[in-house]
């Protein structure tokens, strides 16, 4: 028997390799089961070259569980190795530089075994002892068994082994009985091996009889050596392209469509990816593409390696100049992987315009799925933003479909503004503006419908990129300006504003969190007495706040919704409660109105006195009949507010129109609802 040290100077390996364990805890199987596939690749080369007579015919990776020994065995009858391959690849870990790499990376293990390839030691992260027994495919070689207690001490004899390949032989410590379990190992099974190209056999195949699942005489192998993605387009019809997606994702809905990738230069990269039903919410499931390299897994966590929004995707990506084991940090910062993410941008931007060129009618059909997906790309990577203008659509009330190009030529004539910017209309939810946007459509105007959760996001980058283009959503403001033509003419001075606000405002919602901002505009005889707009500019920078959660906008996300209810001047309902307004409160008025314009009038003598004068040199008594007059003019506004805001609450016709409002705009719920309910009935009796 041969005893000696592992050849590396450092004993911080193994301690290294355990607090691996506390990361990926299960890559131990992966690892070492890829080892295995690796040699019996290596032995299928050598046979089809002619160099070993050595069948290859059955070759397998076979993983044994004995729960009694507390071991597991991963067995395989590829290359193997001699005594002398075994010093060099097992033992002999520490090159040149080795040591001071180890130092260098110690707190990242992931980093240490992706550059030395110490897949085979992350045995030791479950493990007390770990035996090899190994017989080389090299005709008269001698079977060897080397044993190792997770020391840098370690033991090599000659044994005994009937076929050419290896065993890895390992001893479970106390700290991972977990493994020792046979459903534990399934499952890492399948999530590792599941596509690896050499079959894996684990235990056998189970069926149902007598009311029980029982063993049968057949090995269960876990993986499918020649996956979809590993074939040629040519080779296979929409039904496999199915199958494989059920394979992958068992109870998800069937997607929308796949792209195959293909490529060998500058790169080699294989891979399938499906683009699933989004709907109307980014359901971003960030573990649905997974990364493959030469089929053996490498991570489902891709956010950070390919492009934020092709992590909506699912599928497959396969690349061997993806590193197998190393951090994501190193991934990520991987200059193939690099060129790899923007290689996949482009070929999805391709497949999605090639689509839309091939059949349009169906890639309409697809749209509202699609939509999401398409406005993720274009708010996080600029250059598929500049590929998807080319396949972006607006979908307007009508069902209609427009490219960019083609809305601006529907719209121009018609929905131009006095500054020469091409204004969009838009609903959010064309159940909740129907009213809006009928007048707008009544009016000539056309509508879209951006109705999910990036709209505003994707329209505030439009506007930005298009500088004489608008989004106004309909009930941002009355119909006449929406598109402005001309300038707006006030027909109430300031004076009157304030004087008619309070009568409404006095009976609008105190207890819902939104403030309203009452205004009067002539909307003609046939106009509703009241509309309730949302300012576009606010509305916006709320919603931004709200999707950005703790980000910078929150500020706005927090604040209460501001609400314009522009009373219509023109509208005979309110033009009956005016004239209502004037002859209850006409007399009473007229004495504070009278009262007012005198000491106005004092004021403003008073402070023209005081021009051109210091402060120390306005007489004393001037300054406190000052200070008294303003608290006069103070009182007596209040007086007309409260006056105004009474006569407002005791107006039947005052709160009915205002509730009329908030019920088109869906505002009006609860006792206010049916207050409102019985409010009419008594004024239609």
């Amino acid at each position: 028997m041969q005893k000696g040290k592992i050849g590396v100077s450092s004993d911080n390996l193994f301690p290294i390799i355990k607090k691996f364990l506390y990361s990926d805890h299960d890559i131990f199987l992966r690892e070492i089961v890829s080892n295995a596939v690796d040699a019996t690749q290596k032995l299928k080369t050598l046979s089809g070259r002619g160099e070993t007579s050595v069948s290859t015919e059955n070759a397998k990776v076979r993983i044994s569980l004995d729960e009694d020994k507390k071991t597991i065995t991963i067995s395989d009858n590829g290359i193997g190795m001699t005594a002398e391959e075994i010093e060099k690849y097992i033992n002999q870990i520490a090159f040149s530089g080795a040591n001071e790499f180890l130092e260098k990376y110690e707190s990242d293990a992931n980093a240490i075994i992706g550059h030395f390839g110490l897949g085979f030691y992350s045995s030791f992260m479950i493990s007390d002892k770990v035996e090899i027994v190994t017989k080389s495919y090299k005709e008269g070689a001698q079977a060897v068994k080397w044993e190792c207690d997770g020391s840098p001490e370690y033991s090599i004899e000659d044994t005994e082994r009937e076929e050419v390949g290896t065993d890895i032989i390992m001893y479970v410590n106390e700290d991972s009985k977990e493994f020792l379990n046979k459903a534990r190992l399934s499952e890492i099974l399948n999530k590792y091996c599941k596509f690896l190209p050499i079959p894996v056999v684990f235990g056998k195949e189970t069926e149902w009889k007598d009311g029980k699942e029982v063993e049968t005489e057949n090995e269960n192998q876990i993986n499918d050596p020649n996956p979809a993605w590993t074939k040629a387009p040519v080779d296979l019809k929409d039904e496999d392209y199915s199958a494989f997606y059920r394979k992958l994702y068992p109870m998800g809905e069937d997607p929308l469509f796949h792209i195959h990738l293909n490529v060998d230069y500058p790169f080699n990269l294989t891979g399938i990816l499906y683009f699933p039903r989004l709907k109307n919410s980014i359901e971003v499931q960030k573990n649905k593409i997974q990364l493959y390299s030469n089929q053996v897994f490498v991570t489902d966590s891709v956010e950070g390696i390919v492009p934020e929004f092709l992590t909506l995707l699912h599928g497959v990506i396969d690349s061997p100049d993806i590193p197998l084991n190393v951090s994501r940090s190193y991934l990520q910062s991987d200059s193939n992987v690099k060129k790899i993410s923007s290689h996949i941008t482009k070929k999805v931007a391709d497949r999605l315009h090639q689509l839309f060129k091939d059949n349009r009618e169906d890639f309409e059909k697809k749209w509202d799925d699609l939509k999401i997906f398409i406005e993720y790309g274009m708010l996080t990577d600029e250059k598929f933003a500049e590929r998807a203008m080319n396949f972006f659509l607006f979908k307007n009330t009508d069902g209609k479909y427009f490219t960019f190009e083609e809305y601006e030529k529907l719209i121009k004539d018609n929905q131009t503004n006095k500054d020469n910017n091409l204004v969009y209309l838009y609903t959010s939810n064309l159940e909740e503006q129907y009213s809006f946007v009928q007048t707008a459509k009544d009016k000539g105007y056309d509508v879209l419908i951006l109705d999910n959760v990036l709209a505003t996001p994707l329209l505030n980058k439009l506007e930005q990129q298009h500088s004489d283009k608008r989004f106004v959503r309909v009930d941002s403001d009355v119909v006449e300006n929406l598109i402005q033509k001309e300038e707006e003419k006030e027909e109430l001075s300031w004076e009157e504003k304030e004087e008619l606000s309070p009568v409404f405002q006095a009976v609008c919602p105190a207890d819902n969190g939104v403030n309203y901002i009452v205004d009067f505009k002539n909307l003609g005889e046939g106009g509703q007495p009241i509309v309730i707009t949302r300012n576009e500019f606010m509305r916006r920078m709320k919603d931004m706040g709200q999707l950005q959660g703790g980000g910078g906008m929150n500020m706005y996300g927090n604040l209460p919704d501001s609400l314009n209810l522009v009373v219509n001047t023109a509208h005979p309902l309110v033009q009956k409660v005016l004239e209502s307004k004037d002859k209850k409160l006409g007399k009473a008025f007229e004495t504070i109105k009278e009262d007012l314009t005198a000491k106005k009038l004092e004021k403003d003598s008073l402070e023209k006195a005081k021009e051109g004068k210091k402060e120390e040199e306005v007489p004393a008594a001037d300054k406190e009949k000052l200070d008294d007059l303003q608290k006069a003019i103070a009182e007596l506004e209040q007086q007309k507010r409260e006056k105004l805001s009474d006569f407002g609450k005791k107006n039947k016709f005052t709160k009915q129109m205002v509730d009329l409002a908030l019920l088109a705009n869906g505002m009006l719920k609860g006792e206010a609802l049916d207050k409102f309910v019985r409010r009419s009935v008594e004024l239609i009796k």
